[in-house]
C-alpha cells in the first residue's frame, strides 16, 4: 500500500511539472503587453505552487502510511515474543523440589514452599521466618515446628499484627510484660522485627513450658488461658504442628510438597504432647 501511494504521488508531481513547463513556455515574448505578461506569470506561479503543495502533502501522507504499515508488521512479532516470555501458571497441586534449589536441610525448603503458598507470603520472606524458627530452636530447645505453629495460630504470619490488648507481631508479644527480653534486642520497638519477635516469643514459650510442667499447659499459659480445662488453644497449636509434620513427612517420602487442600482430616482430635 505504501509503494502504490508513493507511485501515485510521483505521477501527480510529474503531471504538475509538465503543466508548469507548458505554462513557462507560454510566457509572452517582448511583443506582449505588460498585462498579458503578468497574467502568464501568475498562471505559472499557481502551477508551481500547486505542484509544491500537492507534492509535499502526498509525500507526508505516504510517509505516515508507510510508518503505520511497519508498526502493524512488527506488532504481531512483539506480541508473540511477549506471549512466549510470559510465565505459565502451574496446574499441579504438588511439585518436586529441584536438587539445585535445595538447602542443606531439604525439609526447610519444603516448609518454605508450603507456608508461602498457604499464607500468601513471598518465598524469600518465608525463608527468613523459617530460618528464625530454627535459630530459636537451637537457642532455646523448642521444636521449630511448634514455633511455626504458634505463629500460624497467633498471627497467620502477619509481622505487623496487633491484638486489641496490645499483643504485637508474629508471636503476639505484649511488650509491657517482656520489656527485659526486648531490651536485649534494642528495646520495645524491636517487637515488630520478625526475627526478634520469633526469638523472644520462643524464649517466652520455653519458659512457660518449663514452669507449667507440660507442653499443653505451657501453651495455655502462653495464650493467657491457663485455667481453660479444655485446652482449646493448645490443641489448636498442636494440630497445626501436626499439619507441618505431615508436610515434612510427605516430602521425605515422595520428594514433593503438598500445596493445596485441607489436611485437617488427617489430624487426630487429640494430639500427643510427647515432644517439645
Amino acid at each position: 500500500m505504501g509503494s502504490a501511494r508513493i507511485g501515485a504521488c510521483y505521477n501527480i508531481m510529474s503531471r504538475e511539472l509538465r503543466l508548469a513547463r507548458l505554462s513557462w513556455h507560454r510566457l509572452p515574448t517582448s511583443q506582449a503587453g505588460p498585462q498579458q505578461d503578468g497574467y502568464w506569470i501568475a498562471v505559472w506561479w499557481r502551477r508551481v505552487s500547486a505542484l509544491l503543495r500537492d507534492g509535499l502533502a502526498a509525500i507526508g501522507m505516504a510517509t505516515l502510511l508507510l510508518a503505520l504499515a511497519q508498526q502493524l508488521a512488527v506488532a504481531p512479532d512483539r506480541d508473540a515474543a511477549e506471549g512466549a516470555a510470559a510465565p505459565v501458571e502451574p496446574r499441579e497441586t504438588e511439585f518436586p523440589i529441584e536438587p539445585a534449589a535445595r538447602p542443606v536441610d531439604p525439609r526447610h525448603r519444603a516448609l518454605v514452599a508450603y507456608l508461602s503458598q498457604r499464607f500468601r507470603i513471598a518465598p524469600d520472606a518465608t525463608e527468613r521466618l523459617v530460618g528464625a524458627a530454627q535459630l530459636a530452636s537451637r537457642q532455646f530447645g523448642v521444636d521449630p515446628l511448634l514455633v511455626l505453629a504458634v505463629i500460624a495460630v497467633e498471627s497467620r504470619f502477619n509481622p505487623i499484627a496487633e491484638s486489641l490488648v496490645g499483643a504485637k507481631g508474629l508471636m503476639q508479644i505484649r511488650p509491657e510484660y517482656h520489656e527485659d527480653k526486648l531490651e536485649e534486642h534494642g528495646g520495645r520497638g524491636a517487637v515488630l522485627d520478625p526475627t526478634t519477635n520469633i526469638l523472644v516469643g520462643a524464649r517466652i514459650l520455653d519458659q512457660y513450658i518449663r514452669r507449667a510442667g507440660s507442653l499443653e499447659a505451657g501453651l495455655q499459659r502462653y495464650n493467657g488461658a491457663p485455667a481453660d480445662a479444655s485446652g482449646q488453644y493448645a490443641q489448636k497449636v498442636l494440630a497445626e504442628r501436626e499439619r507441618l509434620r505431615l508436610i515434612v513427612a510427605r516430602f521425605e517420602r515422595t520428594g514433593t510438597v503438598f500445596l493445596s487442600g485441607d489436611l485437617r482430616a488427617a489430624v487426630p482430635a487429640r494430639i500427643s504432647v510427647d515432644a517439645r
